[in-house]
This record gives C-alpha cells, structure tokens and sequence, in this order.
C-alpha cells in the first residue's frame, strides 16, 4: 500500500509552516510525519498532535477533520456553533466561492469565536480573499486554516471532563490520520 502524505517527513512541515511552532510545544523531528504524530499522541502533552494534524492536512480536509470532530460533541455544541459547522460543511461539500464566502462572514460577524465559529473562520480562509467585495483581494496566509482548526478542536477538548478527555483525543488524531492517508 502506497500511502501518500502531503508532508512526509515532520522536519518538512515544520519548514514549510514555521508559524507551526507558536501554536506547539514539540521540537521538530526528522522522523516520518505518521511516526512523529503517534510519538505526539503518546507524549505527556497529546494536544501537539491535533496541532500537527491540523497542519499535516490539506485545507479542505482539515475543514473536514474539525467538522467531524466536533459533530462528535453534540452536547457541546451551541445552536451557533452547529450553525457554523453546517457552513463550513456546506463549503467542503461544495467548495466553491459564494460557499467560502459566506462561512467567512458569518464567523468574522460572530462573538465569541467559538469551536464551531472557527471552523467556519478555517473555510472561510481557506483560499479567496480576507476582505469584503469591493475592497482590494488579500489573500490569507496558508497557515491559517490550520490555525483555526486547531484552535476549534482544542477549545472544544477543553471542555470535555478529563477522564474522557485523552480517548477523544486520540480518536480525534485517529481521524486525521486517516483523512491525511486517504483511507
């Protein structure tokens, strides 16, 4: 099985993200990306690997990755978060401008960024412009969409008790493992 990732090697990410290292507390490694995120896992601070994950993935699939893992906490979620959650869905599902767009704004029009809202804030930077129609395009930094996907998992872990917290987050790198793999 040939499996292909978008970095192979860890050291890779950290080269082509250096804004990585304010969102982690991992040194950098030399060693395979998947090795690297189960030595992360396994560490005394497993929340480094949701942050590598969220770089390791491709910009839709880490939309993706945050949508399905906070789908997974129903009883977290707000009715605004999930509102959110159903735009950034809507833009994976259909990535196409008026999609981003409009995950761009609600989110930038929401207080307080919830996990939900940053999702949709990692659609919605996710390519395109950060600025309103008519003004003069920026583009977002490649970054983040990791940044704020990170962010939402790890706002939304946070609230989880502490005994279940751990499974979940393993689940959760479970997952993005997968999707970085293609399985």
């Amino acid at each position: 099985m040939t499996i292909n990732l978008r970095f192979n090697l860890a050291q890779d990410l950290f080269d082509t993200f250096p804004e990585i290292r304010e969102d982690i507390s991992a040194e950098p490694s030399d060693k395979p990306s998947l090795e690297y995120l189960s030595e992360l896992v396994a560490s005394a601070t497993p929340e480094n690997a949701i942050t590598f994950c969220a770089y390791l993935l491709p910009r839709r699939e880490a939309v993706w990755w945050g949508h399905q893992c906070l789908s997974q906490m129903p009883d977290l979620m707000s009715p605004i978060d999930n509102q959110h959650l159903l735009l950034a869905e809507n833009w994976v599902r259909q990535p196409e401008e008026g999609e981003r767009v409009a995950a761009l704004n609600s989110a930038m029009a929401t207080d307080p960024k919830t996990p939900g809202v940053w999702v949709a804030l990692a659609a919605g930077w996710s390519g395109g412009s950060m600025v309103d129609e008519g003004m003069s395009p920026v583009p977002p930094p490649p970054f983040l969409t990791a940044k704020a996907i990170n962010t939402g998992i790890l706002g939304a872990l946070a609230d989880i008790d502490t005994v279940s917290r751990s499974q979940v987050l393993k689940s959760f790198v479970d997952m993005g493992e997968q999707l970085a793999t293609g399985q």
